[in-house]
């Protein structure tokens, strides 16, 4: 979650927290997990940026030159973050020829519950038929389907599970303060799903997460919880909505992000060339300009796809990976790089490999 009109530097975090899955030395054997399904869904109704002007004094222009954004998806008023979820769910199922009943586990990754109590992913549990799984929630804000990812894969190479739902959905728009021009032009609602198994199309070569919590005053929704409980001064002081320092954000972003490409790369033994296409988190083109440009990454090779969706957080990875393969650009043997940066702070980096002719697949 960054906000617009920042300049970047690429500072290496420092005095982080770290999980690697695979060491900085080994090879490229990649870790016995794969996807073999993916889903999204987008709400029908859209926020233009034409809508926002009504809002706050701002412009398409404006908006564009600093975000790369002109609409973003919003849920409907009876939709909660478990039923985009839901969608998001079913697509990737029926993609990999799985049923509700074949999924053992259940991660869902939203900053934007259905409630607090209880986990959105036992809500998607129930609606979705899959009385065989345990469901939890990850919290990690826009790096929160990495995070997911990464723990699914470690319950499934260690034989605890088979089959795993992985979901990122968020309803970010019920959290947006439309009175501020810097957040509001921001958020949009989504889902993405992945199916995870032994094996599938895309296999996974490389995941690390990491945390700095120093940094949590940076992104935060200061209200609704055990320090400031929901009361009428939280309410007058829109402590519900969410609030982030753009300029420090954005370069904390670039810095992480492209130090966990650089760290990535290195565990493979890659270079830049060796990934045909990059997938950073889609908070903000100017952020996704900036991590290319420092890697070194040609722009036709990195997925820009915030323009008719927005940062939808948890959600925007597992969406633009979904549409990428969707659209067919996805070859045989290209490896695919994921990237992505929150609040927490939290980033982290994976990198999977199309093992199949991507045309062989519903």
């Amino acid at each position: 979650m960054t906000g617009p009109g920042s300049q970047a530097t690429t500072p290496r975090p420092s005095g982080v927290q770290s999980s690697a899955l695979q060491s900085l030395a080994a090879p490229a054997v990649g870790l016995g997990i794969s996807i073999a399904g993916l889903g999204a869904y987008l709400p029908p109704a859209t926020i233009t940026n034409r809508d926002l002007q009504a809002l706050v004094q701002t412009s398409d222009d404006w908006i564009v030159s600093r975000t790369g954004i002109r609409s973003r998806h919003v849920a409907g008023p009876h939709q909660a973050t478990s039923d985009l979820a839901l969608a998001a769910a079913r697509d990737a199922l029926a993609q990999a020829r799985l049923s509700p009943r074949d999924i053992d586990l259940i991660l869902v990754a939203t900053s934007t519950p259905d409630s607090p109590v209880p986990p959105t992913a036992c809500r998607l549990q129930a609606t979705l038929g899959a009385d065989s799984a345990v469901a939890m929630d990850v919290v990690a804000a826009c790096s929160g389907f990495l995070f997911a990812t990464h723990t699914a894969t470690g319950l499934l190479r260690a034989g605890m599970h088979r089959n795993a739902l992985v979901v990122g959905a968020e309803t970010l728009t019920r959290f947006t303060d439309y009175s501020d021009r810097s957040t509001c032009v921001l958020f949009g609602d989504g889902a993405g799903a992945a199916i995870l198994r032994p094996d599938g199309y895309l296999d996974l070569l490389h995941s690390s997460i990491h945390s700095d919590g120093a940094g949590a005053d940076l992104i935060q929704i200061p209200g609704g919880g055990s320090r400031h409980p929901a009361s009428s001064a939280t309410i007058a002081e829109r402590m519900h909505f969410l609030r982030l320092k753009g300029p420090e954000v954005f370069r904390r972003a670039v810095g992480a992000m492209s130090a966990s490409v650089r760290a990535a790369l290195d565990s493979l033994r890659l270079l830049p060339a060796d990934i045909a296409w990059l997938i950073p988190h889609q908070a903000n083109h100017r952020i996704t300009l900036a991590v290319a440009d420092e890697l070194g990454f040609p722009m036709d090779r990195v997925i820009a796809d915030m323009a008719d969706v927005g940062n939808t957080s948890a959600a925007s990875l597992p969406i633009a990976l979904s549409r990428l393969q969707k659209s067919g650009r996805i070859q045989r043997g290209d490896r695919i790089m994921l990237v992505g940066f929150g609040a927490g702070l939290t980033w982290g980096c994976q990198v999977f490999i199309c093992n199949t002719d991507p045309t062989a697949r519903a």
